[in-house]
């Protein structure tokens, strides 16, 4: 039997999907009577086609800003823009990528409850939205800053969790990231893949994400679906994530298809996610239903994707409701991601936190920010050109190249795997008796391998 779609489901979902089948391309209409930006499309998610004018004076450019940027970008347009381009600080969040990748750690308790379950589907379930809770961190319209190479990011006094990621490669950028407590281990590899289309970005996830569930030892594998940031240049910047996510169990063949629908006219279908977990005959056994920024629930379901008769859909996570008014619309979590209270003892040097970049904005010095940027990303482009006239390589120092080579539907990717070096680094560090106290906060920013090199 083939798996159902609930973009074509006669049951439960159908009304939902039918009234958003011809929704997406409707809703956007091309900027006119602005000379020099013709053809750019600007797109309102909480409204029709007659207001995008108004939408187009949006957002937070400045008119000097905005047009210098799109004399900049215009001839980047259809290309993948993800190292090529410098951009303003004024975009920017306070928060590396290596950071963000955390903010899936905030609702670890539901792998907990995964791992706990007898319930090979209710697994399935809680892992899926596990993997859904992300998105409202990715909500944020904000940037985060492009690592350094050899950056890293520690998260330590959080439901156990030891929690590392490093940059390991610039040119293509990829970020690793490997955590694990007592109930599970997750490993991804990451390399971002885009496409400029003016005043919009397509962003393709061309990663590798495993997560094991101990107690069973059964192995999930996550391809999400694509996100695409709007409004760019012209208009309030939003996030769109339309397509499929599917979370495949390797060990037993089951597997969750979610459908992230796209927005519509005045905001139809934002957010919204329907599916159902499969089991390895591909049949549907549990129902999913939610919007990724809000909630999840599930119901059982029959061979039809149907609720069984005296059941009742439930909530399996909610998101927890995050400051009031926050410039950067952070949770609390992503408040504790950047806060040193979660950062371990000895934190290294090369840390995301350290960064004066980061720092200053978070201050609210736009003007700093962007100086300690542009000084970081002139040295890492010193010390590579001095590392490789010196015949030196970069070798990551907590995850190794493996030979693998994994298919994504948007590119092959390069592989790397933890290699247990900072677990071995951690219980170092954690069992000294060293009772030497310092302020963590000025230990000077050092993710250069070759000191010696960078500074030549």
């Amino acid at each position: 039997m083939a798996p159902k779609d609930p973009k074509q489901s006669g049951g439960f979902f159908a009304s939902i999907a039918s009234g958003l089948s011809n929704f997406g391309s409707a809703m956007s209409k091309s900027v006119t009577g602005l000379m020099g930006y013709e053809g750019l499309e600007v797109i309102n998610p909480e409204g029709g086609t007659e207001d995008v004018e108004e939408e187009a004076t949006k957002g937070r450019w400045k008119q000097e800003d905005r047009d210098s940027y799109w004399k900049m970008m215009q001839k980047y347009i259809g290309s993948d823009v993800t190292s090529m381009v410098t951009l303003p600080v004024l975009i920017f969040e306070p928060m590396s990528m290596l950071q963000k990748m955390s903010e899936l750690m905030e609702y670890a308790h539901l792998l907990e409850l995964a791992d706990k379950s007898e319930d090979p589907y209710m697994r399935m379930m809680y892992s899926a939205s596990w993997f859904i809770s992300v998105y409202t961190a990715f909500n944020r319209t904000w940037k985060p800053f492009n690592p350094i190479l050899g950056e890293t990011y520690e998260l330590a006094n959080y439901h156990g969790i030891t929690f590392i990621s490093e940059q390991v490669s610039h040119h293509p950028p990829i970020g690793a990231a490997h955590a694990e407590n007592e109930h599970f281990a997750y490993d991804i590899t990451s390399k971002v893949k885009t496409k400029f289309l003016g005043n919009s970005i397509d962003i393709y996830p061309v990663g590798r994400t495993r997560l094991v569930l101990k107690r069973d030892g059964v192995v999930l594998e996550l391809v999400p679906p694509p996100s695409k940031v709007n409004n760019l240049i012209f208009g309030r910047t939003w996030i769109d994530a339309p397509g499929e996510m599917v979370l495949t169990n390797l060990t037993t063949g089951d597997k969750v298809v979610l459908y992230f629908q796209p927005c519509g006219w005045f905001g139809a279908g934002r957010y919204e996610v329907d599916g159902y977990v499969y089991n390895s005959s591909e049949e549907p056994k549990i129902l999913m239903t939610g919007k990724w920024n809000e909630s999840m629930s599930y119901q059982p379901c029959d061979s039809e994707g149907e609720p069984l008769p005296g059941t009742e859909l439930k909530e399996a996570w909610r998101v927890i409701k995050g400051p009031e008014n926050d410039k950067y619309q952070y949770t609390h979590f992503a408040h504790k991601v950047n806060s040193f209270d979660t950062a371990p003892k000895k934190l290294l040097a090369s840390d995301s936190r350290l960064r004066p970049d980061r720092y200053a904005l978070e201050k609210g010095d736009l003007s700093k920010a962007g100086f300690e940027k542009s000084s970081l990303e002139e040295r890492q482009r010193a010390e590579k050109k001095n590392r490789e006239a010196s015949g030196h390589q970069f070798t990551p120092r907590w995850f190794d190249q493996t030979d693998e080579i994994c298919p994504t539907p948007w590119g092959d990717l390069e592989v790397y795997a933890y290699n247990g070096k900072y677990t071995e680094h951690r219980a170092a560090v954690d069992s000294s008796n060293s009772d030497e106290v310092t302020d963590v906060k000025l230990t000077e920013f050092n993710p250069w391998q070759y000191e010696n090199l960078a500074s030549a």
